[in-house]
Order: C-alpha cells, then structure tokens, then sequence
C-alpha cells in the first residue's frame, strides 16, 4: 500500500468513526504528500510502512499536541478539542504551516504509537469483569494487555448505574448512567479486584502533565465527550495506583500466568489492541493463554476478556469473554471504540 492509500484509508476510517474533522485534514494530506510538501518530508522515511503502524495518527497526534499546549495558537482557532470552529477547511492551511514549522519536532515524535487510552471502554468491559466475578465467586486479579496508562485497570473506582443498579464508586467522577441499550450488565454484582496490573511497550504515567498531554493529544479533537472524560479518569489515577510494566505482551503474559493464583479469578483482557499485533504475535498469546486455560481450576479461574474489531472488520466492536475451566467464548456487548452507547446481548 502506497503512503497516499494509507492516508486515504485513514481519513475513511476516521469518518467511519466519527471524526469527520481529521478524515477532511488526511484528505488534504494525500494533496500535499502528493505535491512534495510538508506532509511528504515526515511520511517519506516510512514509505514501506504498513497501515497497521498508523503513521497518519502519529503526525495528527503530534500537532494536537502542540495545539493543546498553546504551540500552534493560529490552529487551535479551528480545533474543536480548544473550542475552535472545527472548520477543517479552514484548518487546513494552517495546519501545513504548523507541519512545515515544526518537521524536525514532529518527526521526533512519531517513533510512539498513538496511545489512545480511552476511559469509555470500561463501559463495555465492566459486564465481563462482573461476569466472571458472578459466576466464580471469587475476587478477582485482572492483567491488561496493551495497557497504555492503566486507566482502565482502575475501572472499579468509576460508577456504572443501569435500571437502578450500580457498581463502582459512587462519588467517582468518571460515570457511566443508562449508556447500555438492550439490557443492563449485572452491575448488582459485589466484584472486588484483587490484584490489577498491566503491560505496555511505552507506558504513559497519567498522573503527571507530560503524560496527561499525551494521552489528551491522542484523543480525536471533534470528539469532545472523550475530554472531560479522560480528564475525570486522570484524577482517579491521582489517588489509585496501578501498576503498568514496560514490556512486550508475550514475554509479560509468560511470566503473568506461569504460577497460578488460587482464590483469585485471573482476568486477562485487552481493548484495541489485537489489530496491532502481527499474526506471529497473536498466535503466540493465543497459545499462552489457552495453554494456561487449560491448567485452571475452579479455585483458580482464567477468563480471557477481548473488546476488539470483528474478523470482517465491522463497527461496532464486540466484547467477547471466555472462561476456563470450560473455554467456551461468549458474546456479552457490541460498543463504538471510542464514544456512544453500549448494546448488551448477553
């Protein structure tokens, strides 16, 4: 796939999603990569690069990034994220010129994948966790993959209501209310985690401004539900600690389940994260994890958590749970990525 195709797919995908203000600036960018300009001087070292690498949303993420740090004041008139116009018209000329002032800054940037913790997954997940929390009885250990910041480990200290039941913290200021359609995940279920930690190759501390930054620049700007969010899931992190180790999923994983825990039901879960690996990669989990399946026990349960895309590649994602012993996988939800409501199937 030529770079071109690769920022066209891109701006397909974002409009896919909901971001209609960065599919018309990756339109623009296919122009401009095309005519040798800016866009072409950051993407022309990656020309071989595969779309899996998401090197459009490296570049995006590195100039919101100078817009929400009061960097690029001319471009932050037109970004929805600093209350602007969310004109991408507009946008669209000042934005080169932000690309072609900045290259060298940029291009420093762009070796971190888009890290795109999104709080607003907790709510298609919860009702796996309390899941198997209903159905082993026991608290549980939970271990994300791909965990970015571990916002999500803490989701425990979020509140989640539906048809006048609840779980979480009820003075938590990240909420969850009525966002399920089609049923209500059993949120009367008492689930205590135990144990939470998690793996990624770069992980973000969310507790400081650098990382919060970070996190805030990798949120798409025309998306403005996602910010208040994500800035209430900050203030969680302040005052609940988990723990993110630098590490590649498969070695991780290995060490992860190589001893069981008994009394503990171990979750291992991961959101958007599947499409980023390669096949070798996927097999290798699947084998890590089905191998340690194998060796559970009512006393020490394994459930595998997934919220990803389909295999034909539809929105919305689906939530899928499998727990062993047994091993039989489970639809539970379906869920937009990033925003909107949550159809519980179970």
């Amino acid at each position: 796939m030529s770079m071109a195709d690769n920022l066209r797919l891109q701006a397909v995908g974002c409009d896919m999603l909901g971001s209609p203000f960065y599919a018309r600036l990756l339109e623009r960018m296919v122009d401009d990569l095309e005519a040798g300009g800016p866009t072409a001087m950051l993407l022309a070292p990656y020309a071989d690069a595969s779309f899996e690498v998401v090197l459009p949303l490296r570049v995006l993420g590195r100039v919101h990034r100078l817009v929400l740090d009061g960097d690029a004041p001319e471009l932050a008139r037109h970004f929805p994220s600093t209350d602007g116009d969310g004109d991408a018209g507009a946008a669209w000329p000042v934005f080169r010129d932000v690309l072609a002032a900045n290259v060298d800054q940029i291009a420093a940037g762009m070796s971190q994948e888009p890290q795109t913790n999104e709080v607003g997954r907790s709510a298609a997940l919860v009702g796996g966790f309390l899941t198997v929390a209903a159905e082993t009885g026991l608290p549980l250990r939970i271990r994300e993959l791909g965990a970015s910041a571990g916002l999500n480990l803490r989701f425990d200290h979020f509140f989640f209501s539906c048809a006048g039941r609840s779980y979480g913290d009820p003075a938590s200021p990240v909420r969850f209310e009525d966002v399920w359609n089609g049923g209500c995940p059993p949120l009367d279920v008492p689930a205590v985690v135990a144990d939470r930690r998690g793996c990624d190759r770069h992980p973000i501390d969310p507790t400081t401004h650098d990382g919060q930054l970070t996190l805030l620049s990798y949120v798409w700007p025309d998306q403005r539900e996602r910010f208040p969010l994500l800035r209430a899931a900050f203030e969680v992190a302040m005052r609940v600690p988990a723990t993110v180790d630098a590490a590649s999923a498969a070695d991780w994983l290995a060490r992860e389940l190589a001893t069981p825990a008994p009394g503990l039901a171990t979750v291992v879960y991961h959101s958007v994260f599947w499409s980023y690996l390669d096949d070798d990669q996927r097999a290798e989990i699947r084998g890590l994890i089905e191998e340690a399946g194998g060796r559970a026990t009512d006393d020490a349960p394994l459930a595998w958590l997934k919220f990803e895309t389909p295999e034909a590649g539809e929105i919305p994602f689906a939530v899928r749970l499998t727990v062993w012993p047994g091993g039989e996988e489970r639809l539970l939800a379906r869920a937009h990525p990033h925003v909107g409501p949550v159809d519980w199937v179970v």
